[in-house]
C-alpha cells in the first residue's frame, strides 16, 4: 500500500466496465485516476481457457458468491449471483461471454422513472465500448476497448 496515495477519482472493481472507465477518464491527462481490486491479478489455465472458468464458480476467492433474496416464483428458493473477484471481473469466469441487456428491460426502467435508461439512451454507449471483430455490423460498435467476436468454432455440444 502507498502511503499519502491521493486520487482525483476513485474506480472500485477492476472487471469490464471498471477497466473501461478508467481508461476513458485516465486519457485526461489532469486526472489521477486509481482503480482498485478486491480480488486476485493472477492468470490461470482456468481463466484463460473459456470451458474451465465455470471451476472458478463458487470459489470464494475468485467469486463473490451473492446470494439472492428468496424468490417467491422459485418456491422461495435464494439463487447464487455468480461475480468474479479477480481482474477482468464477472468477464474472467463467465466463459467470455458478452451480451447487452434485452432492449425492453431498459425502455421497462424508463417507464419506472430512470429517466435517460432507454435503449436508445444507452445502445450508443456500447457501441463506444466495443471493438466488433468483423466489423460491418450496424448495430456493433468498431475500436473501443472491448473487443467482441462471435463464437469461433461451434459444437453440437454448446
Amino acid at each position: 500500500m502507498t502511503p499519502n496515495l491521493e486520487a482525483d477519482i476513485v474506480i472500485i472493481g477492476a472487471g469490464s466496465a471498471g477497466c473501461v472507465l478508467a481508461n476513458r477518464l485516465s486519457e485526461d491527462p489532469s486526472l489521477q485516476v486509481l482503480l482498485l481490486e478486491a480480488g486476485t491479478h493472477k492468470s490461470s489455465f482456468l481463466n484463460n481457457i473459456p470451458g474451465m472458468t465455470v471451476r472458478l464458480m463458487g470459489n470464494p476467492k475468485t467469486d463473490w458468491c451473492h446470494i439472492a433474496e428468496p424468490d417467491p416464483t422459485l418456491n422461495n428458493r435464494a439463487l447464487e449471483w455468480h461475480a468474479g473477484k479477480m481482474l477482468g471481473g464477472g468477464s474472467s469466469i463467465n466463459g467470455l461471454v458478452y451480451i447487452r441487456g434485452l432492449r425492453r428491460d431498459y425502455d421497462d426502467w424508463v417507464r419506472a422513472g430512470c429517466t435517460g435508461w432507454s435503449w436508445d439512451d444507452v445502445v450508443p454507449y456500447f457501441r463506444r465500448a466495443e471493438n466488433f471483430a468483423e466489423g460491418g455490423l450496424a448495430s456493433m460498435g468498431t475500436g473501443g476497448p472491448l473487443a467482441v467476436s462471435r463464437i469461433r468454432s461451434l459444437h453440437t455440444l454448446t
